[in-house]
C-alpha cells in the first residue's frame, strides 16, 4: 500500500502507526513526486491519497493513476463539498474520505476495498482457462468456447472440477451418474469421457485436459479458481 500524505505528523504519527497495526504493508510518500519515483521499481494494489499535496493535485494524481491500472485509490481530504466528493469519484477514486479521519471507518474502507479487488482478480485469473458456467451446465475453454453439456457430463465434470487437479477414482465418478452402482456397466464411464473429448475437440482449438489414471480413474489439469483471504496490501 502507497500513504500519500504531505501532512507529517498525520503521516507519520497517526496514520503510519494504525495502519502497521492492522496488518498492511505500508510505503509513505510526502509528494506526488515520490510516488510516481516510487511507481518505476514497484507496485501498489491500494493508495491512500490526499487531495491537498504541495506538487500535484490529488485529483489529477488520481486520475493519472487509474489511467495506468484498476489500483484501489482512497482518497483522505479536507475538501467536504458535495462537488468535491463528485469530482473524486469521477476522477477514479474508489472511496473519498473527509478529514479528521476516523481510523475506524478508513481500515473499515480499506478492507471493503481489498475485498473486491481480490474478487476481481480472481475473476481475470479465471478468464482464459477451463472452467464451468452457466449453472455448470457449460463448459467454458480457453478461448471461450461454450460446449453445453448433459447432465451425464455435468455431474462428471463438475467431480473433476471441485477435485483441484487430484485425480478422482472412477467409483466416485459412477456414483455421481448412478443411483445403483453396482448394476452401473463401467464401459459407460470410459465412453462417456470418450464421447466428451470429442465434443470438446469439435467445438473449440484445445483439447480437453482429461487424463486416464492407472489404477484409479481420472483427472482433469485444471483447478477451478477459489476466492481468498484478502491480502494485506
Amino acid at each position: 500500500m502507497a500513504l500519500v500524505e504531505d501532512d507529517a505528523e498525520l503521516r507519520d504519527a497517526i496514520l503510519m502507526p494504525a495502519l502497521v497495526e492492522s496488518g498492511f504493508d505500508v510505503a509513505a510518500f510526502g509528494s506526488a513526486a515520490g510516488l510516481y519515483r516510487s511507481l518505476l521499481h514497484r507496485s501498489f494494489d491500494v493508495v491512500v491519497l490526499d487531495v491537498g499535496l504541495p506538487d500535484e493535485d490529488g485529483f489529477d494524481v488520481a486520475r493519472y493513476l487509474r489511467s495506468l491500472s484498476s489500483i484501489g485509490i482512497v482518497m483522505l481530504t479536507g475538501r467536504a463539498t458535495s462537488p468535491d466528493f463528485v469530482r473524486g469519484l469521477r476522477d477514479g477514486a474508489d472511496a473519498y474520505l473527509t478529514k479528521p479521519i476516523d481510523l475506524d471507518v478508513l481500515m473499515a474502507t480499506l478492507d471493503s476495498l481489498s475485498r473486491r479487488l481480490v474478487s476481481e482478480k480472481v475473476e481475470r485469473a479465471v478468464e482464459g482457462s477451463w472452467r464451468l458456467g452457466d449453472g455448470d451446465w457449460n463448459l467454458l475453454t480457453p478461448d471461450d468456447a461454450r460446449i453445453d453439456l448433459t447432465a451425464s457430463e455435468r455431474s462428471i465434470l463438475r467431480l473433476l472440477f471441485d477435485a483441484r487437479g487430484q485425480p478422482v477414482m472412477r467409483d466416485a465418478l459412477i456414483a455421481g451418474l448412478t443411483a445403483d452402482v453396482y448394476d452401473f456397466d463401467p464401459h459407460r464411464l470410459e465412453m462417456l469421457v470418450h464421447r466428451l473429448r470429442r465434443k470438446v475437440a469439435g467445438g473449440c482449438r484445445h483439447p480437453l485436459p482429461l487424463r486416464a489414471v492407472r489404477g484409479k480413474g481420472y483427472v482433469l489439469a485444471v483447478n477451478r479458481a477459489a476466492s481468498s483471504a484478502p491480502p494485506r496490501a
